[in-house]
């Protein structure tokens, strides 16, 4: 083998502006490149246990059951759903945007009787909508996406689990492009169970998902029967003996992990877990109610200077994200020229977008260490210079200004 054809890793730096990854801050990555230490040391449970604390005050929560599933945020998603969906179950998925069918598909690979009612790209659900629908199909789980990427949209939660308490329903949602931008208050709004992602509001690379479990649902939990080399574990003794069809994503077996029996399930990720630790330590630093209002500042003021450029945003402006913004693509450009001049002349990436809207809006983010005046003005500024450039003409200039008159009106 040449060896000189594989060169050291040297990525091309890139100001990343899309729906995520984002760029990573440069604090998390230092932490990320601590040593590796043993999986048992005292020191690392000890890191563990301070993951534990620190995402129970991100997810405000005082969840026993809040930690780290090692992989992307699908990791999440997939172990909780794996976890608590007994085969035969009804769950109900409101779909507003891509992820919605998501849970759709991993649901019905659970073994769920899957129902759902859809609203229009660009829409969210009332609380009424939503009710009607569990009164209907009357399902053990209502599964839901809070920020979902694909339309940009930010589904309101705070009146939904105190229908699924109503009517003995388990209340879970899809946190990963929403989580530390935008509020979430788990323990206020009764969720049973939350999963989230690195790779956005939180500012880290992808790789751990953060998840934390109501009583309720860690009881659930642990009601189903979990085998490994065919010993039957000693918390399932009431007669639900239907096995979790996956040993990694058995939350189970990864609550046992983290718990102070200290059970051997996997070799936890450390530098992923240094990362995450960092994560979350850097936006408690902040003050969590702080970056949210970083994020909304950030947001609004791309949303003022994309209105000021005369371009058209996608959706219910009421009900965006704070950290995601879509903007139609203008009649007559080739939207995939547009990014590409954008990532080879001005080294910024922004997102392109999939299903109905491919080819007709751009997904531009405002997120996590890239929610910052500098990295808004810089996309405004190339956006303009490369609509220009490529004959759509706009009023050179007007972006930046209409975002800096947003931020001299703003407080951070």
């Amino acid at each position: 083998m040449d060896i000189s054809k594989y060169p050291q890793i040297n990525p091309p730096p890139r100001l990343l502006m899309g729906p995520g990854p984002i760029n990573a801050d440069p604090r998390v990555l230092r932490a990320m490149s601590s040593q590796l230490i043993g999986q048992y040391d005292p020191a690392m449970t000890g890191y563990m246990n301070e993951v534990m604390a620190l995402y129970r005050a991100l997810f405000r929560t005082e969840n026993k059951w809040t930690m780290l599933v090692d992989g992307t945020s699908r990791a999440g998603i997939e172990a909780i759903l794996l976890s608590a969906i007994r085969p035969g179950d009804k769950v109900l998925v409101p779909v507003f945007g891509r992820f919605g069918h998501l849970l759709c598909e991993i649901a019905r690979r659970c073994r769920a009787e899957v129902h759902t009612i859809e609203a229009p790209w660009g829409e969210v659900f009332t609380p009424d909508r939503i009710e009607d629908a569990i009164k209907a199909v009357r399902p053990r789980l209502l599964l839901t996406v809070q920020g979902d990427t694909s339309t940009t949209m930010l589904q309101p939660l705070e009146n939904l689990g105190t229908i699924c308490r109503q009517y003995g329903v388990l209340f879970y949602t899809d946190a990963t492009a929403s989580f530390g931008g935008n509020p979430l208050e788990t323990d206020a709004w009764g969720l049973d169970a939350v999963s989230a992602g690195m790779q956005k509001c939180l500012g880290g690379p992808s790789g751990t998902s953060p998840v934390t479990l109501s009583p309720e649902m860690a009881a659930v939990i642990r009601k189903r029967q979990c085998v490994e080399e065919g010993i039957r574990t000693a918390a399932h003794q009431d007669g639900d003996d239907e096995m979790i069809y996956s040993n990694y994503f058995d939350l189970g077996m990864i609550m046992d992990y983290w718990g102070p029996e200290r059970l051997n399930h996997h070799t936890e990720a450390t530098t992923a877990l240094f990362g995450a630790r960092e994560c979350a330590r850097l936006i408690l630093q902040e003050g969590l109610d702080n970056s949210i209002a970083r994020h909304r500042l950030h947001g609004d003021a791309m949303l003022a200077g994309i209105q000021g450029m005369g371009l058209e945003t996608f959706g219910n402006l009421n009900h965006k994200m704070h950290n995601v913004l879509g903007v139609v693509i203008p009649s007559g450009i080739n939207g995939e020229q547009v990014r590409t001049l954008m990532l080879e002349d001005f080294a910024i990436e922004i997102g392109t977008s999939f299903g109905p809207l491919a080819g007709k809006v751009w997904r531009i983010g405002t997120m996590g260490y890239n929610a910052r005046k500098d990295c808004v003005l810089q996309t405004l500024t190339a956006l303009d210079a490369v609509l220009n450039r490529i004959g759509s003409k706009t009023v050179q200039g007007a972006a930046m200004q209409a975002a800096w008159n947003h931020y001299a009106s703003g407080s951070l």
